[in-house]
């Protein structure tokens, strides 16, 4: 990537291995054997984000939800509760190939495998290993990536036998097997973990099982390119087109498809949980840890991904999220090829690091966290030597984030600071535009409580000589903004303040000309200093949004050197821009809306939103915070519109206890206008009684949760919006 390439190493003594290097970084591998010898390690500089793919897998005629389902395995049991369902447990066990539903414990017919495959295990494994650790202790031991051959073995073996007990291989053809995995070890192209065959175009003929074949035509191959990684001279016999035992596309290869897309599930899954596991074990991303240097040691080490690739760096109080989302959608109806980093994620962690507007996916992830685990291990241990904290959970991602979009490659990396600005993690990258969204209080305790202290801290992500667009702020913080513009000679691009004469000398250039709300968000005209944008339409609500807008179109702008952008980039971009979580309708007949507000500044803002949007006469909010909010704020602002509140509690260590809370209700509500729920579900349906109890009809009354982002993500789910 960038500043790097790659190197590939290949083992010896019957083994092979891969390691990735980045510009005299770092490289790593490791090697593991089965019959001719094989080796795992991880490629880079592949769409990561592309190669998740889920495969409807079944024999007989009928799918099969998951691997080890004909056991009455659930999906993502662990390997011991698989081997206790394939060799018995008392457990019963239904829709076996051989139609004994009800049975208990392995399939008869297919013991002959087994005792076959034992057989090679124990031949095979170096440490005598009896049958209960191969199988689990070994497979434990080769998912969290142990280098022991044994523990390798032992791998394959227990993925081969999930695919027995979900009936994958119903002839028990040990020979298929072997030439399968002979096919794999011989291959120098690529490692197991990226080998896949690619998918016939089409629909594959059903096998004389009735097994249904492959559809897709056109289907992505592992690396997203509708082409797999085996393309040496032996790549013909590789691929699923090739003429197989059965003819092409037959059983024969429909069943190695199915073994391998099935046993990387399986592999995929169990990883990702740990890696998830070991990042949230750090520090959480709201414990400041003022020092960029964590993060610049590990970046050293990786060759500094983050200088090979552009970056626009967005700071401030609120609409950060939208701003990023708007710029990177822009950039993206450019034909750039995008990176987006945001906080915090509503859904999954993977949201937060984004490939060309897609959340990064599972084996993405988990590329990106292999190749910068060596490096931050490194700096964690000379860190904690000199007395200091190991990197924290933010850092760590930001970390991940940089490297990914230097492997994908992309253009232009849109990245949002977590917090503040001058020590967040995020300001080590060298952007050349900087925008700056409207600033307000709220983690005083870290930033100041002061809107100069907080406004100094955002503003230390101007860099010399950069383009730097800001939104309306008030006066405190436009005076700080201003003298740090000036330090750096940056270009500066800012919103005109309602107060300003536009003709005045120095007068803010940007400006919201005119907005019509409209079904499913508002048309808009927007002004900037290289053109005025007629009839475009935004499909976000309010006019906050209109002016997260017009910040991004500014700053996609400065990413062309300030030219104005074709009309068809900005109606395309901005009609493919989504904010979840962000004035979200969650169901109608009473309208449930989320949003992610959880200061007083961004709650006021929705609030105008809401007024401008639905035609409530009755609203009840649903209402949980964080411990280190302004709860008194929120509820100020909440108060004059909305006839009762219902406070929740928050699943989160930070979270204010639903009691304080309640009683911090009464002062501003009153005590009989004031509901305490004992969780959010309980809470949502109180809330909905009370809007349904008013003198009005249902599209007429309203409910609103606010107040977290945990709680809009825990809302988005209660009500299926995954």
């Amino acid at each position: 990537m960038g500043s790097g390439h790659k190197e590939h190493g290949h083992g010896h003594g019957g083994g092979r291995g891969r390691g990735a290097a980045r510009g005299g970084g770092h490289g790593h591998g490791r090697d593991s054997v089965h019959g001719g010898g094989r080796g795992n390690g991880r490629d880079r500089g592949h769409d990561d984000h592309d190669r998740g793919r889920e495969h409807d897998l079944g024999c007989g005629g009928t799918r099969a939800p998951h691997p080890g389902a004909a056991f009455g395995i659930p999906e993502g049991a662990t390997g011991e509760a698989v081997v206790d369902a394939v060799f018995g447990d008392g457990a019963p066990r239904a829709g076996s190939g051989s139609g004994t539903a009800g049975a208990r414990g392995i399939d008869p017919e297919l013991l002959p495998y087994l005792e076959a495959a034992e057989a090679s295990d124990a031949a095979g494994s170096d440490d005598g290993a009896d049958d209960e650790s191969s199988i689990a202790g070994a497979r434990r031991a080769g998912i969290a990536g142990a280098e022991s051959l044994a523990a390798a073995e032992a791998e394959d073996l227990a993925a081969l036998r999930e695919l027995v007990a979900a009936n994958m291989i119903p002839s028990g053809d040990l020979d298929e097997l072997d030439a399968l995995l002979t096919e794999i070890d011989q291959d120098e192209s690529d490692d197991w973990n990226d080998w896949e065959p690619v998918l016939p175009d089409g629909p594959a003929a059903p096998g004389p099982d009735g097994a249904p074949g492959w559809a897709g035509a056109g289907a992505p191959g592992l690396h997203g390119d509708g082409v797999g990684p085996l393309d040496g001279p032996d790549a013909a016999a590789d691929r699923d087109d090739a003429p197989g035992p059965d003819g092409p596309g037959g059983p024969a290869d429909r069943h190695r498809a199915d073994l391998v897309a099935a046993a990387r599930a399986v592999e995929v899954s169990e990883r990702m949980r740990r890696i998830e596991a070991e990042i949230l074990s750090r520090a959480p991303e709201h414990r400041v840890q003022p020092s960029l240097e964590r993060v610049e040691a590990v970046l050293d080490l990786l060759g500094n991904p983050e200088r090979t690739y552009r970056v626009v760096h967005v700071t401030g109080t609120n609409g950060k999220t939208s701003t990023v989302r708007m710029i990177e959608r822009l950039l993206a109806a450019t034909g750039m090829r995008t990176g987006r980093f945001t906080s915090p994620h509503l859904a999954t962690i993977r949201e937060r690091i984004a490939l060309d507007g897609e959340p990064i996916g599972e084996e993405g992830f988990i590329a990106a966290w292999e190749d910068v685990a060596p490096c931050i291990r490194l700096v964690d241990e000379r860190s904690q030597s000199a007395g200091g904290p190991r990197l924290s959970f933010f850092e760590v991602l930001t970390v991940m984030a940089l490297a990914a979009f230097a492997d994908r490659p992309v253009d232009v990396a849109v990245v949002e600071v977590g917090l503040g600005g001058t020590w967040d993690s995020t300001n080590v990258v060298p952007s050349d535009v900087e925008v700056i969204t409207p600033v307000g209080r709220d983690h005083c305790a870290w930033l100041g409580d002061s809107l100069e202290e907080i406004a100094a801290n955002k503003a230390g992500i101007i860099k010399d000589g950069a383009t730097l667009v800001t939104a309306a702020q008030p006066a405190a913080v436009q005076a700080v903004i201003a003298a740090a513009a000036a330090e750096h000679g940056v270009v500066w691009r800012r919103e005109l303040d309602p107060e300003e004469d536009p003709g005045e000398p120095g007068a803010g250039v940007l400006r919201v000309v005119d907005r019509t709300p409209a079904v499913g968000g508002q048309m808009v005209v927007l002004a900037t200093a290289a053109a005025v944008y007629e009839d475009v339409f935004v499909p976000l609500h309010g006019d906050y949004q209109a002016r997260n807008a017009l910040l991004a179109l500014a700053a996609v702008e400065a990413v062309f050197g300030g030219r104005a952008l074709p009309a068809k980039v900005v109606e395309d971009g901005f009609a493919s821009v989504t904010s979840p979580g962000r004035l979200e309708v969650l169901r109608s007949s009473p309208t449930v809306l989320v949003d992610a507000g959880h200061n007083p500044h961004g709650v006021s803002a929705l609030v105008g939103a809401v007024e401008e949007v639905f035609d409530f006469r009755h609203l009840v909010a649903v209402v949980g915070v964080m411990a280190d909010k302004d709860a008194e704020g929120i509820l100020s602002v909440l108060e004059p519109v909305t006839d009762a509140v219902v406070v929740v509690p928050i699943d989160s260590p930070r979270a204010m206890d639903v009691e304080d809370l309640a009683d911090i209700a009464r002062e501003v509500y009153g005590a009989d206008r004031v509901v305490a729920a004992e969780d959010l579900a309980g809470g949502v349906e109180r809330a909905v009684s009370l809007s349904e109890g008013f003198d009005a009809p249902l599209t007429a009354s309203g409910v609103l949760i606010v107040g977290s982002v945990v709680l809009a993500a825990r809302a988005r789910a209660l009500f299926g919006r995954l």
